[in-house]
């Protein structure tokens, strides 16, 4: 087993039966193996997102579970925007790891049983103009080096089991070199 390198926290816990934006705050969800969390619009074993189901619906569904860090908000904050947690359509608001630098793989339990496994970034969309208008930029920030994408990251789920707000979320590096995370 992989030794633990971060713990954090969830904060909060979101799912939205439709396709909109920003998801519903509820008390809990289940995470379902090879599904993603029950009840949501993103969940299933092939390709959800609407986009992605046009350009080719029996793609692999590697965005299952999207999370994203309550830090991010604090800092849109500090620029003007009001950003709460579900908001931007993430299932998982943590607190305490620093998401972003995670490698591609790395395994998430969180709670009692359940296990994710990252797969990628979040690619901010145009969705997020509707939602604030500039608030794309600040998610999206380009550099000389590319694009850094702040939106989140996307997981696959590997053990069912229920998340809630004051869980903890224990982190597992993959074995071998790490694998700097890209959009999904």
């Amino acid at each position: 087993m992989a030794v633990v390198s971060a713990v954090g926290i969830v904060e909060a816990v979101h799912r939205d039966a439709g396709h909109n934006f920003s998801k519903h705050a509820v008390g809990h969800i289940n995470i379902l193996a090879g599904f993603g969390v029950e009840g949501d619009a993103h969940a299933g074993s092939q390709v959800q997102h609407l986009s992605r189901v046009r350009a080719d619906p029996t793609q692999p569904n590697l965005r299952q579970v999207h999370l994203m860090q309550a830090e991010l908000f604090d800092e849109l904050a500090e620029s003007g925007f009001t950003v709460r947690p579900g908001d931007l359509g993430e299932n998982i608001t943590t607190r305490g790891i620093d998401l972003l630098a995670l490698g591609r793989g790395t395994i998430l339990r969180i709670g009692e049983e359940a296990v994710l496994r990252v797969t990628g970034l979040r690619n901010p969309c145009a969705q997020i103009v509707a939602f604030a208008p500039g608030l794309l930029k600040h998610l999206a920030v380009k550099t000389p080096e590319g694009i850094i994408r702040k939106a989140g990251i996307m997981c696959v789920a590997i053990k069912t089991g229920g998340v809630a707000p004051g869980d903890a979320i224990a982190v597992e590096p993959p074995e071998g070199p790490h694998i700097p995370l890209e959009r999904v």
